[in-house]
This record gives C-alpha cells, sequence and structure tokens, in this order.
C-alpha cells in the first residue's frame, strides 16, 4: 500500500510522540534521585496503615513504609494524604511518585498504574483480649464471637468455627464494635483497619489478634511504565523481607508478622 506524504507524516509524528512518551514514563527515579526527594501519598484516616496521632503527625504501616523507602533511597520524603478515592489519580497526574495506601491489585487497576511485589497484609482476623486464651479455631468452642452479617469475615467464620461457637450476627460495624466492646460478645471477627480503630480508641480492652481468616496483600502503586522505580522499590521490598524489617512492621501495627506475601 503506497503511503501520501500526509499520511507518512502524520505516521512519523505518531512514532515520536510514542518514543517520547516511553522516555517520559521511565524519568521517576531519575527525577527522585536528581531532587533528592519523593512524594508518597499515603492514608490519614485508615488505622492502624495510616492515620494522625495526638502530635498531628501521619503514623502507621504505610507512613512506616513511605518512611523506610525514602531513606533506603537517600532522599527526603513529602506525604501526601489521600483517601481511597483519589489514590490512584495522584499517580496518574504526577501528584505522587508512589502510592502507599492499603493498595490491593486487581486487573482494572493494572490498566492504568503499575504494582511492586507486596508490601504488607490486609486480613481479617479473629481479635480478642490478651487473657483469652485462643490459639486454634478449636479454641473458639463455647465462646461468642460478634461478626458483621455478610461480610467477608462472615463467611469465613462460618466455614471454620466450631459448631458450638456461639456467632452473634450484626447489622454493620458499628453495632459489631460496640458489642465487643461492651461485653456482649467475648471475641469479634474483623478486618485488621476496624481492630485497629477499635484497638486505638479502646486501649483498657488490651486486645490483640487471635486467629487469621483471610489474607489480601497491600502493594505499592508506581505509575505507568515507571519500570525503574518499580524495580528499585521492588529491591528494597526484598531486603526488607530478607532481614525482617517487613515483619517488625507488621508485628508493630498489625500484630503478627507479615508473612509469606506475594511477589
Amino acid at each position: 500500500m503506497k503511503l501520501s506524504k500526509r499520511q507518512f507524516a502524520l505516521g512519523l509524528a505518531a512514532a515520536a510522540l510514542f518514543v517520547t512518551g516511553v522516555a517520559q514514563a521511565q524519568t521517576a527515579l531519575d527525577d527522585i534521585v536528581k531532587a533528592k526527594k519523593i512524594t508518597i501519598a499515603v492514608p490519614t484516616d485508615f488505622p492502624p496503615y495510616g492515620f494522625v496521632g495526638t502530635d498531628l503527625k501521619p503514623q502507621g504501616l504505610d507512613i512506616d513504609m513511605a518512611n523506610y523507602i525514602a531513606t533506603k533511597l537517600g532522599v527526603t520524603i513529602e506525604l501526601a494524604p489521600v483517601t481511597s478515592a483519589n489514590r490512584i489519580a495522584y499517580l496518574q497526574t504526577r501528584k505522587a511518585d508512589l502510592v502507599i495506601s492499603t493498595l490491593g491489585k486487581n486487573p482494572d487497576r493494572e490498566k492504568v498504574i503499575d504494582f511492586t511485589a507486596a508490601y504488607s497484609p490486609f486480613f481479617q482476623a479473629v481479635f480478642a483480649a490478651k487473657n483469652l486464651t485462643v490459639t486454634s479455631f478449636a479454641d473458639l468452642a463455647g465462646k461468642s464471637i460478634g461478626v458483621t452479617r455478610g461480610a467477608i469475615e462472615d463467611q469465613e467464620l462460618t466455614k471454620v468455627a466450631p459448631a458450638s461457637a456461639d456467632i452473634k450476627r450484626f447489622e454493620d460495624n458499628n453495632a459489631t464494635v460496640s458489642a465487643f466492646v461492651s461485653g456482649q460478645v467475648q471475641l469479634i471477627a474483623t478486618g485488621a483497619s476496624v481492630a485497629g480503630n477499635l484497638m486505638g480508641k479502646n486501649p483498657q480492652l488490651n486486645t490483640e489478634y487471635k486467629l487469621l481468616l483471610k489474607d489480601s496483600p497491600n502493594f505499592i502503586g508506581v505509575g505507568k511504565g515507571e519500570d525503574k522505580l518499580r524495580l528499585k522499590v521492588n529491591d528494597i521490598i526484598a531486603e526488607a523481607k530478607k532481614s525482617g524489617d517487613i515483619d517488625k512492621m507488621a508485628n508493630k501495627w498489625l500484630g503478627r508478622p507479615a508473612g509469606n506475601l506475594p511477589q
């Protein structure tokens, strides 16, 4: 097929734009090193992963991970508070170099951003007071457990709880938490964030992690095509797993080690 001069010129322009786009898509790590600064989007309303402490500064597992990566890169850090609704947009509009905000990986998100290896677990579990001995699901026999009706933790708990366990279902998380705090139930089956918020507001209960129901790991979001930055962060995560630093962060904020996380 013979191309006209106009078609040929348009083809060259498109190719040039493609090459330029690829080149620009690979500049994030170089830009960070040159500026000696990285901007990382983090949650501030999702304990224990990210929340504002009594000193009005962000803290939590995701904030610790963000600071860890900045330290390993040898650069200063700017934390950019985000919500679940706008965290991906921060990457797309280059308002942030990374998103560390309890980000799960799915096919739709993979179309618009890239992901590093997993850095922390996000999970549903059974929690109770430290002085209540529960080391296996068999230990739930004869005990009362509060759970939100129809939630993932309800489905998972139903599969593994012994027949004699007294599962009390409530209509929403607030009602489930209230039942546990008021002593209506001995244990609570819920997500890590709800449990973290509960423990933060009610330290007198001495609540701790007891049994895992379901794991859903968190990944770090990277701009689409930023392979150099993604691979560098993957190296940092791999070393942190090897050194035990990932498990230390998980133990500090979640009360359990990170365990085996996907690459």
